[in-house]
């Protein structure tokens, strides 16, 4: 019986699920955002939220529980010094699921999962054409 275990399986071992989902939640810190369907959305999201809650708490104990998940040295250091900082003042609901239609192949929900906060806003340099 599954009584009180609310996870999803994805028809994956516990072991490639978790993998799964670590992997989504740093790409996620990477990207600022991923394109996945509905039901990985909904865990990866939670699991994201448990991140930036404990990289909130800015000490090395949080830092050291945030890279034994994540296990990216480079999405360790973006949760703490651009998302987090971005994240200042809300107490919770860090991220944002859009609907984007359905896949398709399999006629799957799809979202784009990204945070509320933008995090990085980088000038984009635009070259003019010379006038002729």
């Amino acid at each position: 019986m599954r009584h009180k275990r609310v996870a999803k399986k994805f028809g994956r071992s516990m072991s490639h699920r978790e993998q799964l989902l670590r992997m989504m939640v740093a790409n996620l810190i990477m990207a600022d955002n991923i394109q996945t369907t509905v039901q990985k959305a909904k865990e990866t999201r939670k699991e994201a939220e448990k991140m930036v809650t404990i990289a909130r708490k800015g000490t090395l104990s949080a830092r050291r529980m945030a890279a034994a998940y994540l296990r990216s040295v480079e999405a360790v250091q973006k949760l703490f010094d651009k998302i987090v900082p971005a994240m200042e003042g809300r107490p919770g609901g860090y991220t944002r699921m859009t609907k984007i239609g359905t896949r398709k192949g399999d006629a799957a929900e799809m979202v784009v999962l990204e945070w509320v906060a933008k995090t990085v806003v980088e000038p984009v340099a635009v070259e003019e054409a010379p006038k002729a």
